[in-house]
């Protein structure tokens, strides 16, 4: 069986010195992930989470092991990849509109079809912003647009390319309980339609349960995967689910495996476990 997301054995230390030493960011990840799934990566800081984001678009490669996307060994940044983080980063000086189209503008193919074909990339960021509720925005500066605005404009600048894998660091982090959960339900149906994969980092294991297929817990540093749990609350979901028995039940499971992870240090590599469901 083919995996669109194949770590094999994955091991990284940032340089060669700390190779030397046997210092590893995160050690030992073994991860297969078939096309279209949700996951969530959740552990204390520090533990590897956005290392292993790194690795999975290419921006670092394994001292150890090996990675495979869409069934390619993964040897530099991908193109089929998406990214949003925390902060937005929207250039100020852009419009809503042409920051959405900047991925355009210098990714390959599209950057050399970038001005035949402005109209038509122009009208797919005008119905991507229309459907995370921008419609009307596209001529608004970053200033102008609330940080929940700004998360949306940031997402759909990650989606423009229509990549087949979307990574997302922390990027409801900094928003307010109501802003986060409203946009926890736009990536909902974004990725019911679009079907890409996702891999979410987060803090918020209600955030983890309510959007995941899956979610890991990794351990301190050096991380590994040390609990798998199958998220088998019927889709689509709402936001009614958070407030059910089986919901809190999840989320309970999982702080306690990041609690126990908090109180302990780790002293040798752990296998993945995978929790019932």
């Amino acid at each position: 069986m083919s995996h669109f997301v194949d770590f094999q054995n994955v091991w990284l230390a940032y340089n060669e010195e700390l190779l030397a030493q046997q210092r590893f960011a995160v050690e030992d990840i073994s991860l297969q992930l078939g096309e279209g799934e949700f996951i969530a990566i959740v552990g204390p800081s520090g533990c590897g989470k956005s290392t292993f984001m790194k690795l999975t678009t290419g921006l670092k490669m394994p001292s150890r092991g090996s990675i495979r996307i869409a069934g390619e060994p993964v040897t530099g940044p991908l193109k089929i990849s998406g990214m949003a983080f925390q902060a937005p980063s929207l250039l100020p000086w852009r419009t809503t509109l042409d920051n959405v189209l900047l991925p355009l503008e210098i990714v390959e193919p599209y950057r050399s079809q970038f001005k035949a074909r402005r109209k038509e990339f122009e009208e797919r960021a005008c119905r991507l912003l229309a459907s995370v509720g921008l419609a009307g925005y596209e001529r608004q500066f970053p200033w102008q647009l609330s940080g929940g605005m700004q998360q949306r404009a940031s997402i759909c600048r990650a989606l423009i390319h229509e990549p087949k894998m979307l990574l997302l660091d922390e990027p409801f982090g900094a928003l307010d309980a109501f802003t986060r959960e409203e946009l926890w339900c736009i990536l909902r149906d974004l990725h019911a339609e679009q079907r890409f994969n996702v891999i979410l980092v987060t803090h918020d294991l209600r955030e983890s349960v309510f959007l995941a297929d899956k979610v890991f817990v990794m351990s301190k540093s050096p991380g590994r995967f040390v609990v798998e749990r199958n998220i088998e609350l019927p889709r689509p979901r709402d936001l009614e689910v958070t407030y059910t028995p089986e919901f809190a039940e999840i989320v309970h499971e999982l702080r306690g495996h990041i609690g126990a992870i908090r109180q302990t240090t780790a002293t040798s590599p752990a296998p993945v476990a995978s929790s019932p469901t």
